[in-house]
């Protein structure tokens, strides 16, 4: 019977004194409950951290993703900047080219880039070269 009695009869000590704490159905399902309460609580904060963990890394990777993509664009931008300029000299240049494609079919102009840069002239007509005079066209 002293076994069951001890099985029964916890005593426990708190500062000096000696608590008896029976062993009752009350106290086992109270027991049970405090159990349930501790791992309800540990599972919570296993879910709370896993929860965190992915969440800071769809965070990171979403910022990350952020990051490539300005950067990305700044290029982008940058590259359509320096293709608008490009586009801008094409134009220009196209417009001197049919200025000049222009002047080309007219046959007065023609006769006096001949006469003065080739030294053709008219019948009857000297030409002098000046040598500090730059071509007219």
């Amino acid at each position: 019977m002293d076994e069951v009695y001890q099985e029964e009869v916890e005593a426990v000590a708190i500062s000096g004194k000696t608590i008896t704490r029976l062993d009752s159905n009350y106290m086992q399902q109270y027991d049970a409950y405090i159990e349930r309460r501790k791992k309800r609580k540990k599972r919570l904060i296993r879910r709370l951290v896993l929860f965190s963990i992915i969440a800071l890394l769809v965070m990171g990777s979403l910022t990350t993703y952020h990051i490539k993509q300005r950067i990305l664009q700044a290029e982008m931008r940058e590259e359509y900047e320096q293709l608008e300029h490009q586009l801008a000299s094409l134009q220009k240049e196209e417009k001197d080219l049919q200025e000049e494609i222009a002047l080309l079919n007219n046959e007065e102009y023609v006769l006096e880039i001949a006469r003065t840069n080739y030294f053709f002239s008219k019948k009857g007509e000297l030409i002098f070269k000046i040598i500090d005079e730059k071509p007219s066209y």
